[in-house]
């Protein structure tokens, strides 16, 4: 039976208000929102002794167990930490070493190079209490603008839609307001500046935004359809931009990946491998796309990577447990996969695998790490 034909089964199966306590569902319970944060004027952090700097190929991840953002030595684990905020669940780096990272409690601005966090700009945005776990409100996918002028973060609205927020980087503060789809899981920017691409976790869509005039429209992205709604675990995550092209590239299940055409709202469907519910993505330097699975959902194979060509054909290393994001080492040659994991199921630390043969190693990485980023 198809892993299509299977959850059509399941989902009929299962009234949706049991579903919706599924990790990759709809809300579950009362897990609590965000509401508007206070400025924190207050640095946090223990800065580096005078005359040091955060050494380059520094792995910089989320905690989203804890309050902090933990720096990670590829080599030997973590060598410190800084305080953000509640539920760190993204994050962003530019070139001038100013990390931004996505909290429940509004963005946290990191001076990576001193180890400090200098600033933490309140959303606007409405959420209600301050809160952990997946369903939290508040941010969650973070992105950068190429010149730096801008960071978009996706808010999280619980039992709503959620909003994208735009942060002028000089002002340190949110300058407007876009309505996008349910748990913007995911923020995407076009190379060239002139878009941004937020991915409905929940509404099964992506929200293209002009970066000029803000307006929005939506693409439904839905290669499974939307059958079971809200308790579908057949949903987009995680999206990269394809070099060359521009399209938007969606993992699911190890079987499809949509390929959107943010210009035409389009959608093909190429297929897949690895044969698992798919989470985060990256791309290397040379095209090659990542894909982090993070196990069956109801039959199927277990966690792995999958390493994907230009051309489309798949290599998929086994993993050992769940996992969530995945960056990639400059040099192309390295993956590190966080441990995190949005589900139960998660681990506090990160997989290294070699990309050339799939060896991997594990390491201590913080309380649940998500995001992830590498320092250059």
């Amino acid at each position: 039976m198809s892993r299509r034909a299977r959850a059509r089964g399941l989902l009929l199966a299962v009234p949706a208000v049991l579903a919706l306590l599924g990790g990759c569902t709809a809300r579950a319970g009362a897990e609590g929102g965000a509401g508007p944060a206070s400025a924190a004027p207050a640095p946090s952090g223990t800065p580096l002794p005078s005359g040091r700097a955060t050494p380059e190929g520094t792995l910089l991840v989320a905690d989203f167990g804890a309050d902090t953002v933990t720096f990670v030595d590829p080599r030997r684990g973590p060598v410190g930490s800084v305080a953000v905020g509640t539920a760190p669940y993204g994050l962003a780096v530019g070139p001038d070493g100013l990390a931004w990272v996505a909290t429940a409690e509004g963005v946290a601005v990191v001076d990576t190079r001193a180890r400090t966090r200098v600033a933490r700009i309140p959303y606007t945005t409405g959420t209600g209490p301050v809160g952990t776990g997946e369903y939290r409100g508040g941010d969650m996918g973070i992105a950068l603008a190429p010149d730096g002028s801008r960071v978009y973060v996706g808010v999280n609205v619980p039992g709503g839609r959620g909003v994208l927020e735009v942060i002028d980087t000089a002002a340190r503060a949110v300058t407007a307001t876009v309505p996008v789809g349910r748990r913007p899981f995911d923020v995407d920017v076009a190379r060239d500046g002139g878009e941004v691409y937020v991915t409905g976790h929940d509404s099964f869509d992506g929200t293209v935004v002009a970066a000029d005039t803000l307006a929005a429209r939506r693409i439904e992205v839905a290669p499974y359809g939307t059958g079971g709604g809200l308790g579908s675990w057949l949903k987009p995550h995680y999206a990269v931009v394809r070099p060359g092209d521009g399209r938007l590239l969606l993992p699911f299940e190890g079987e499809r990946l949509a390929v959107v055409d943010p210009r035409g709202s389009t959608v093909a469907v190429e297929p897949m491998t690895a044969g698992t519910h798919q989470h985060g993505a990256a791309l290397t330097a040379d095209g090659r796309l990542l894909v982090v699975g993070t196990g069956a959902v109801e039959e199927g194979a277990g966690p792995s990577l999958t390493v994907r060509s230009p051309g489309g054909e798949e290599r998929v290393y086994p993993l050992d447990g769940p996992h969530e994001d995945v960056a990639v080492s400059p040099d192309g040659r390295t993956a590190y996969v966080t441990g995190g994991y949005t589900r139960d199921g998660y681990w506090n630390g990160l997989t290294v695998v070699d990309l050339a043969d799939g060896t991997t190693r594990r390491l201590p990485a913080g309380t649940r790490p998500l995001g992830i980023a590498v320092l250059r």
